[in-house]
């Protein structure tokens, strides 16, 4: 069976993705101070103790949840099975939802009493990139017709 392009696309940028949440957010998850330190996530002198917990409770929500539901949405994808791609979508919805919504906050905060992310422009480079490959695959999943094998 040959896979279509855009599919094979959503498998290649889905394991990508999956790598990058995994050192970005799996590994603060278990110690944020250590996310700090490799600069995935920001220190409370940028964005308050509050900011801190915002962000670590999105840490680990995505180990806890996030991160092994798009795994098993990429093995079940990747083998064609119905609920694989039943999985994506439900791993794509997610990850056109988060980045909006970490974005609306950063968009919030500024100008907050000591909030000051050094790094915003990657936020509005990045973050909007993630929600339109999301967006785009979520799309296709619905409504492209399920490959068999």
């Amino acid at each position: 069976m040959t896979r279509s392009k855009a599919s094979v696309f959503i498998q290649v940028t889905g394991w990508l993705f999956l790598a990058y949440l995994v050192y970005a957010q799996g590994i603060s998850a278990l110690n944020y101070d250590y996310g700090i330190a490799m600069g995935t996530q920001e220190s409370a002198e940028n964005i308050t103790e509050v900011g801190i917990a915002f962000f670590y409770g999105f840490a680990v929500g995505d180990a806890v949840f996030y991160i092994p539901l798009l795994m098993a949405g990429l093995i079940g994808f990747g083998r064609n099975r119905q609920w694989g791609r039943s999985v994506m979508i439900a791993a794509m919805s997610i990850t056109v939802y988060w980045p909006i919504v970490c974005l609306v906050t950063v968009a919030a905060a500024r100008g907050a009493p000591r909030w000051s992310l050094p790094k915003e422009t990657e936020y509005w480079v990045v973050l909007p990139i993630i929600t339109v490959w999301a967006a785009w695959a979520l799309w296709w999943l619905i409504r492209s017709p399920s490959e068999k094998a």
